[in-house]
């Protein structure tokens, strides 16, 4: 099991210099990852993701780093592309990309983006397309119903090869998010079941993983899922490692704010 961290970027911790020193306070205790969230309408004071992510990269050596998630149907993924090869080369290849649906139509229906959930899920599927296709730095075209590109070459590629790891959100019990994530590299798991809203439990994870494995997951694949620290902490890292977990990311706690988040952080991750 790797340890990871979902940090916000608005209200509190709308500071891209705070961002980067919570990483190294994270780096420093053993953490295995730090990634950053996307959110772009509300009232409080937002980072920019990507610029705080560049920050971060420079205050690390060894932490996986990324956006958690980036929701592709609200941005152009030529955009996203540059930006994502240029974190993986500033972090000497430490970027996940992870990407999704989009978490609320206040992100979308106020700028006149589309907010169906097929319309979204089709510029989805057709963005990780473009992006991936961009990272080999060859020419590259692509002709679908959202986007279109024509013989584009974008360099210098990524640093990580044949590409950056993909992680792709699913809700579970959803079949098509589950059928998407297959195709990538790894899947990063909503924090609670999308029935039940209840969190997600080691059944929970293992059923996902069945349904993936079916949909075609390939060896080394990825499975991140949120959780809190419950009971028997040790205990409770090895019943979702054996559940196939393989990323334990913990979400900020929503009173404490960035000091509590980050003496967390300088505790270290549930299990040396």
């Amino acid at each position: 099991m790797r340890y990871g961290l979902d940090v916000p970027v608005s209200g509190e911790y709308a500071d891209p210099r705070l961002l980067a020193e919570m990483a190294a306070d994270a780096e420093d205790a053993g953490w295995d990852g730090f990634f950053l969230q996307d959110v772009l309408h509300t009232a409080d004071p937002v980072a920019e993701p990507w610029i705080s992510l560049a920050a971060v990269a420079l205050r690390t050596q060894r932490l996986r780093i990324g956006i958690m998630l980036t929701p592709l149907a609200r941005r152009r993924p030529w955009q996203v592309a540059r930006q994502a090869a240029t974190i993986d080369n500033l972090s000497r290849g430490r970027l996940v990309f992870g990407a999704g649906l989009g978490y609320s139509s206040v992100d979308f229906t106020p700028f006149g983006e589309e907010w169906d959930g097929r319309v979204r899920a089709g510029k989805l599927d057709e963005a990780l397309e473009i992006v991936t296709g961009l990272w080999s730095g060859e020419p590259y075209s692509f002709a679908g119903v959202h986007h279109r590109l024509d013989d584009v070459v974008m360099r210098p590629a990524p640093t990580q090869s044949p590409r950056i790891p993909v992680w792709a959100a699913a809700g579970w019990p959803r079949r098509r998010p589950i059928e998407r994530a297959a195709r990538w590299d790894g899947v990063y798991l909503m924090t609670v079941h999308q029935d039940t809203r209840e969190l997600l439990t080691p059944a929970d994870v293992a059923a996902a993983v069945a349904a993936l494995r079916a949909a075609g997951s390939r060896p080394g694949f990825d499975i991140a899922f949120n959780t809190e620290r419950q009971g028997d902490v040790a205990e409770q890292v090895h019943a979702f490692a054996a559940a196939g977990g393989t990323w334990w990311i913990e979400l900020a706690d929503d009173k404490g704010g960035p000091k509590a988040y980050r003496e967390r952080m300088r505790n270290g991750p549930p299990v040396a």
